[in-house]
């Protein structure tokens, strides 16, 4: 299945918390990211709707909080290195194509 531009990067809130996922180092409950943000804090419904479109996109997973209830915790299903070395991928194909002549170009070489 082919997955199109928006499956495969994340928008700006997206990486926002998929950044207080990976800087956590674990997994976190909607409340604590929450608590990650600066005043003014975001909704609960609008964070748990962004993680409801991160589960779908396969970027998190959750599992119920032990004796938590109904609570979820979501964790990263890839790293941040995962990711920026899947777009940068994507972005060297996007611009040079299978090109022969570009076909050496590394990560390094694209400054971001």
């Amino acid at each position: 299945m082919k997955h199109n531009k928006e499956e495969r990067q994340l928008t700006r809130a997206e990486m926002e918390i998929m950044s207080i996922l990976w800087d956590s180092g674990m997994g976190m409950t909607t409340h604590e990211i929450i608590e990650h943000y600066p005043e003014p804090k975001p909704a609960y419904s609008t964070i748990a709707t962004f993680l409801k479109i991160l589960v779908n996109k396969k970027f998190i997973g959750s599992r119920k909080q032990e004796g938590g209830g109904k609570t979820l915790v979501f964790s990263p299903l890839m790293t941040r290195d995962e990711y920026t070395n899947r777009v940068m991928k994507e972005m060297k194909s996007s611009f040079f194509g299978n090109s022969q002549r570009h076909k050496n170009i590394s990560q390094r070489h694209i400054s971001y």
